[in-house]
């Protein structure tokens, strides 16, 4: 089983920029495409970027283009989101997990964005 662990998080303001970290461990890694999602109040998981096992393919959600930049270190097990030009609409909690969701949901690291 992988265990992830997101941290980064935090309160910034409108325009602000943050940078998010996932840990996993319990798996090939290197083997695995990854994604950033996240969950609003009262919403589902929302999926923000993936990226394939070797950053070769990566995709964003059209809300998030141009600003959020994912990537991943396969030798630290770390997957990373650089979010710039933050927005109140970005405000939610930040989860990573496996490209298709298939794995236990960890803590999740919270992103609030001040107007």
């Amino acid at each position: 089983q992988v265990q992830l662990v997101e941290s980064g998080g935090g309160l910034v303001q409108t325009g602000g920029s943050l940078r998010l970290s996932c840990a996993a461990s319990g798996y090939m890694f290197e083997n695995l495409g990854m994604g950033w999602y996240r969950q609003a109040p009262g919403k589902q998981h929302e999926v923000v970027a993936t990226i394939s096992s070797r950053g070769g393919t990566i995709n964003y959600a059209d809300s998030v283009k141009g600003r959020f930049i994912i990537s991943r270190d396969n030798v630290k097990s770390m997957v990373y989101l650089q979010m710039n030009k933050l927005k109140p609409d970005d405000t939610a909690v930040y989860y990573c997990n496996g490209q298709f969701k298939q794995f236990e949901w960890g803590q999740g690291t919270q992103v609030t964005v001040s107007s």
